[in-house]
């Protein structure tokens, strides 16, 4: 299978093996023609938050080709999986509205601004942005030099909102919950969007990116899980009291205080009383 390799040389440490032609184009220059993959020679700075490091803003404009929406779900399926597992979102609900958002990668929106989500400018954007004619006329959306920025972005603005929070109380492969969630919560004023999304999905099967990752432990799966006796192995429920940290909760349970961040997606160790935290043991000290 040919896989797009996601420019800027620090994605080498996670798309080894992959290679794939793009086009890269400046803010004064006109897209040109696709050319080899050149790698920028420039250190990168390191994610000190807990998730995968995302490369420096060169400045540059790194425009993609997409010739169809498999090409779409090959380049990026990989970065969307890898926002599941920080953020919880399940990879199928991303790539879904990467491609309906898109325009299936050749969207007006999408080219010109990397926006692969639909993501208006809102109050507090401090980013660079364009105008784009949508529910209303010129409208201002984010821009971003690289579509992997976008990918962040959209995971930031679902986790970061309230009316967003109940979406993460889902199973993380349950998909057709989280597309009509997303249309309860306002993502989008079109009362089809959920369908149009379940219809992406089922598609292009992009279901089995969910599935890799929950097999790998991450989050929550369908099957809810049953609240434990003492000394039976299942999962149990612990609510964040005054005084908890990490550290006390794994002692308490006997598991990895890298093990409670992976089961409910904690990219760094701060608890808020009252935060209920899924614990998965064999023998529950309390």
């Amino acid at each position: 299978m040919i896989r797009r390799v996601i420019a800027l040389s620090l994605f080498s440490v996670f798309f080894i093996g992959c290679k794939a032609k793009r086009t890269v184009a400046t803010k004064s220059e006109p897209p040109k023609k696709k050319t080899e993959v050149v790698v920028v020679k420039k250190e990168t700075k390191k994610a000190d938050d807990g998730l995968y490091p995302m490369p420096d803003d060169t400045g540059e404009f790194v425009h993609f080709s997409i010739e169809s929406p498999e090409e779409y779900v090959e380049t990026f399926s990989e970065i969307a999986q890898m926002e599941m597992k920080a953020f919880g979102i399940p990879a199928s609900i991303t790539l879904a509205q990467g491609l309906l958002e898109s325009g299936l990668g050749k969207g007006a929106l999408a080219l010109k601004t990397n926006n692969h989500f639909g993501i208006k400018c809102h109050t507090g954007w401090e980013g660079d942005y364009d105008f784009h004619d949508d529910d209303e006329k010129g409208e201002c959306f984010r821009k971003y030099n690289h579509p992997m920025y976008s990918y962040r972005d959209h995971s930031i603005f679902l986790k970061g909102r309230s009316r967003y929070g109940f979406l993460f109380d889902y199973s993380n492969d349950d998909y057709k919950r989280w597309a009509k969630g997303l249309r309860q919560a306002g993502y989008a004023t079109d009362k089809h969007y959920p369908q149009k999304l379940i219809s992406l999905i089922e598609r292009y099967q992009l279901y089995k990116y969910d599935t890799e990752i929950a097999k790998q432990g991450y989050g929550k799966q369908r099957e809810e899980p049953i609240i434990a006796s003492r000394g039976q192995g299942q999962s149990k429920v612990h609510v964040v009291q005054k005084g908890d940290t990490l550290y006390s909760i794994s002692r308490a349970y006997s598991v990895s205080v890298d093990d409670l961040k992976r089961w409910n997606y904690m990219y760094n160790n701060n608890l808020d009383i009252g935060q209920k935290l899924t614990v998965k043991t064999q023998n529950f000290n309390k």
